[in-house]
């Protein structure tokens, strides 16, 4: 159910001008019934100011005095045509002032560690344009020599949570389409909590890739007696045979 504007000036008002139930208030207004006590006991709302929702076109009298004689009827907020579609606006995420400054370094630091995320992904995480992110991307961005990665999640553009989401989505989204990844960019794929307790993988550089099947130790005694250090020993038969063959020609 829709809430009215100004919910707990509001529930001030029907505090000190009706003899409705606390429940009755909290349900109208979004509070907890024991809220709408505390405003009641002067604990809670201690100077402000009471919300008329009649005069201010949210309520309507027959609807209060219904609500008085039935503890059990719910208050409901009066047609407004004007706010219709108003809850389903959409638009960028603001970003203040101060930190606009600071959105380039964050899709640099979006595009360069997670080159999966579309424009889409990374323009409402930040709350950027997708010629800008384009920009960013292809390193025409006017200002790009002076920028630097940073984390917006550290520059407080985007939660964690949103983050990982949104890493996730691109995951998921890259697993359905059945495209092979890399080590490095599966890793790239899984939230930041999941990178940091994954185990480093030891890699060998590609410069001296394969000698590891070679080995440096000692060769053994079977080796030793295979080796044969002098060629013309190898094809030269030894005297004694030569003897030998002599003798029987003789014969």
């Amino acid at each position: 159910m829709n809430k009215p504007i100004m919910a707990k000036a509001t529930a001030v008002w029907l505090v000190d001008n009706t003899t409705l139930s606390f429940k009755q208030i909290g349900d109208f207004c979004g509070l907890h019934e024991l809220e709408v006590q505390g405003i009641a006991d002067g604990d809670v709302a201690a100077g402000v100011k009471g919300f008329d929702p009649v005069a201010n076109n949210q309520l309507t009298p027959e609807e209060i005095e219904t609500a008085e004689n039935d503890p059990a009827h719910k208050l409901k907020l009066k047609f407004n045509p004007a706010a219709t579609g108003e809850e389903k606006r959409r638009g960028p995420r603001y970003t203040p002032l101060s930190k606009r400054q600071d959105r380039p370094n964050a899709i640099l630091w979006l595009v360069k560690f997670h080159p999966e995320l579309a424009d889409s992904q990374i323009a409402k995480l930040v709350g950027t344009t997708k010629p800008t992110i384009q920009s960013i991307r292809e390193r025409t961005h006017w200002n790009i020599s002076n920028m630097q990665p940073i984390d917006p999640v550290a520059l407080g553009l985007c939660k964690q949570s949103e983050l990982d989401a949104a890493v996730q989505k691109a995951a998921s989204k890259a697993s359905s389409e059945g495209g092979s990844m890399s080590d490095d960019e599966r890793r790239k794929l899984v939230s930041t909590e999941q990178s940091l307790g994954m185990e480093s993988e030891p890699r060998m550089p590609t410069a001296i890739s394969g000698l590891e099947t070679f080995s440096l130790s000692e060769p053994d005694e079977d080796e030793k007696q295979a080796d044969v250090s002098d060629a013309d020993s190898f094809f030269n038969l030894p005297e004694e045979d030569d003897e030998a063959d002599e003798e029987e020609n003789r014969r």
